[in-house]
């Protein structure tokens, strides 16, 4: 073989090459979870009825919302890790797990660093009291008060805001905040008297006032901007078909009606929230 046909002949296997090898890197990350059949996925299996544990199992609306979306990838498992809320972003940065299927509230904050599916539910915080509690009948009604939340929680953040409103209005503001690792716990001091009220979100807070009526009472307004629930991945180009492969799947869930009876389900009423985009967070 002469001299340039030897060049000519490397030049294009080095073309062929070159071409599988970037055909192989182009592979995303659903590309890997088709492959290894396995999607690890982070949640915290606190936040009824959302997620928690029954019998050994995560149920739940999300768990009924993840067997629908996952209908659309046959033959790969989820698996579900269940984790403190605040080991949940942190632990998807750190690659952890492929994509968090949990109640993550959307903010600013939060929008800036992850990548958010459609809304799953909707998520504007209000107050939790005893229903014994004939001191607290008004948001305002908390100043000098002790209020609970979740450490890390969006409905934490709504609690210091509130406060914050308070304060510049001239009154006293909550006498103290305390930070809870899950919502059950500060439910439990609440009843105990330990705390005045909580804030959560109100799609929460109905199935536990309607199951518990004589222990818990819902104060009107509710607090905070009108906010969502998404499910979260990475933002990054690794991460974007996946993240849209959820975002399309709930999307769907939504659109079909399906979304609404789970709502309905877990819930007790249903919640109005966009199908085809995510609202820009305005906390």
């Amino acid at each position: 073989m002469k001299r340039g046909k030897r060049v000519l002949a490397a030049t294009l296997i080095g073309l062929v090459l070159g071409v599988s090898v970037g055909q192989a890197s182009a592979a995303d990350l659903l590309d890997k979870v088709k492959e290894k059949k396995v999607l690890t996925l982070g949640t915290e299996a606190q936040f009824a009825p959302f997620e928690y544990v029954e019998n050994g199992r995560i149920v739940g609306y999300s768990a009924d919302l993840l067997d629908l979306v996952m209908q659309d990838l046959p033959g790969v498992k989820a698996v579900r890790q269940d984790v403190p809320f605040q080991a949940i972003l942190p632990g998807l940065a750190a690659r952890k797990f492929d994509f968090i299927v949990t109640s993550v509230t959307v903010t600013k904050e939060r929008d800036d660093k992850f990548a958010f599916t459609v809304p799953i539910a909707e998520a504007t915080v209000a107050i939790l009291k005893r229903a014994d509690n004939s001191a607290v009948n008004a948001p305002e009604d908390l100043n000098g008060k002790v209020v609970g939340s979740q450490a890390g929680a969006a409905q934490l953040q709504v609690a210091r805001d509130f406060d914050k409103q308070l304060k510049a209005a001239g009154k006293p503001g909550f006498k103290e905040i305390r930070e809870y690792t899950s919502f059950d716990e500060a439910y439990a001091d609440l009843v105990a008297g330990r705390l005045d009220a909580v804030t959560q979100s109100l799609s929460n807070l109905g199935p536990l006032v309607k199951g518990r009526p004589d222990v818990f009472a819902v104060v009107q307004p509710a607090i905070g901007p009108r906010t969502y629930y998404a499910w979260v991945g990475r933002k990054d180009a690794d991460s974007a078909s996946l993240v849209k492969f959820f975002s399309d799947g709930i999307g769907k869930a939504n659109t079909s009606g399906r979304m609404q009876e789970l709502q309905q389900k877990w819930f007790g009423f249903t919640m109005d929230v966009p199908a085809d985009h995510l609202p820009k967070p305005e906390m």
